[in-house]
């Protein structure tokens, strides 16, 4: 056995020996036989190696090609929002948002054309600048209201990127603040005037002494207070409300229960209204997955608008059914002086009045309906005013049910154990 050989090592000394015996077999002479032996294996173990391993001729390394460099016209259609890139002063590219907004033609025109607004041109007409500068804002492109933030920047060859960016939104979401604000404020200094003032007319010793006087000034400082103290309460409830807008309620509530209970708590409380509440409930439709407290305060809320609101004598009519989409509706209807078109959908706005005397004579806070919106979005409802002038005022909500109670009432259903009808 020969160590340390691989077989195409031993293979070729074994050729070289029969190669050998060859030559001195024709009659060559014993030398040269020998030389041709020891020559040609130690050919042999220089060509194939004493690791067995062939000898291998350096390669060309390999070249990878470039990835194709993308087309500039697939770069900007993959931006959110409109852009534009300017060569020389004219519209060279434009992705879809951009001519969505500002028209197919712009193309190839100039970008003072396309974007018709003094501060755009003033920005696009002067010199590139070298570091960055603050956005432009643009108003009335789109639309009158709509908001746009302009960022221009530039590229080595010269050329300007323009990306527009919509603040709609944001800038919806800061006036309706600026406006809750000053509403609040007004709302709260109002009756706190009033307060301040009557105290001061008590503090004279004529007015304070006239034991009727002091008591219809009393009174008037007490309602002026449980406005005030209304008014806070809905503002905290509206404040919790939306902090729990994202998590959706999943406990079982019986509505036709919950109607019982506030029509109730409504005759206890001695209003003449609440004798003619009228009930007219399907005791067969399902739980919905809802907030109880909430879920009663939009009843309280709206039962009490249409007490409010609807002419004396005349039904509140409450209506509970389960339409064929197996959603779970209530309807409260009053028979009043109605809403007119133009302030239906404004009425969910907050301090949002129709009757704005009225409506405080009646101790309303101007929030009633605002939460009554953002309950039934908590719970993935639906919410609807429908309105005739001189005919009265019908508000009607949508929410899903209860899925777990509904699955559980089908089975009990399909089984063969009895069920219990309420």
């Amino acid at each position: 056995m020969l160590h340390g050989f691989g077989s195409r090592t031993v293979t070729a000394i074994g050729l070289v020996i029969v190669a050998a015996i060859a030559v001195f077999l024709l009659e060559w002479n014993l030398q040269a036989a020998i030389i041709s032996l020891v020559g040609g294996v130690a050919a042999a173990l220089v060509a194939t190696g004493t690791g067995d391993q062939p000898i291998e001729l350096p390669r060309e390394p390999e070249v990878v090609p470039a990835p194709p460099t993308p087309d500039l016209q697939e770069v900007i259609e993959s931006v959110l929002g409109p852009v534009l890139i300017i060569a020389d002063g004219l519209v060279s590219h434009a992705n879809a948002a951009a001519l969505g907004l500002l028209g197919h033609h712009i193309v190839g025109e100039d970008v003072r054309v396309a974007i018709r607004h003094p501060g755009a041109a003033e920005r696009l007409a002067g010199p590139l600048a070298t570091t960055p500068q603050e956005p432009v804002n643009l108003v009335g492109l789109g639309a009158r209201d709509q908001h746009w933030e302009m960022h221009v920047s530039g590229t080595t060859n010269g050329q300007r990127i323009v990306h527009l960016i919509d603040r709609t939104g944001s800038h919806a979401a800061e006036r309706m603040r600026v406006d809750f604000v000053a509403n609040a404020s007004h709302e709260l200094r109002t009756p706190l005037a009033s307060i301040l003032g009557y105290i001061e007319t008590l503090g004279d010793d004529k007015a304070g002494e006239d034991a009727q006087v002091r008591g219809r000034f009393l009174k008037i400082m007490f309602d002026e207070a449980r406005r005030m103290q209304r008014l806070i309460e809905d503002l905290i409830s509206l404040s919790r409300i939306e902090s729990e807008k994202y998590r959706l309620p999943d406990r079982a509530v019986d509505l036709a229960e919950l109607i019982g209970e506030v029509r109730s708590e409504l005759l206890d409380a001695q209003d003449k209204r609440s004798r003619d509440i009228v009930a007219d409930l399907d005791l067969g439709v399902a739980p919905v997955a809802g907030d109880r407290a909430q879920l009663s305060q939009i009843l309280h809320n709206l039962i009490g608008n249409a007490m409010k609101y609807g002419r004396t004598g005349t039904p509140v009519t409450i209506k509970l059914w389960s339409d064929p989409l197996g959603m779970v509706r209530i309807s409260v209807v009053d028979e009043g002086d109605g809403i007119a078109p133009e302030h239906l959908p404004r009425l969910t706005e907050r301090f949002y009045r129709v009757d704005p005397g009225r409506s405080r004579a009646a101790g309303g806070t101007g929030l009633g309906l605002a939460i009554v919106k953002h309950i039934v979005e908590r719970h993935r409802g639906r919410f609807d005013v429908a309105s005739t002038v001189g005919v009265g005022t019908t508000v009607t909500l949508m929410l899903p049910p209860h899925q777990k109670t509904t699955a559980a009432i089908a089975a009990a259903t399909h089984s063969d154990a009895p069920v219990i009808k309420r």
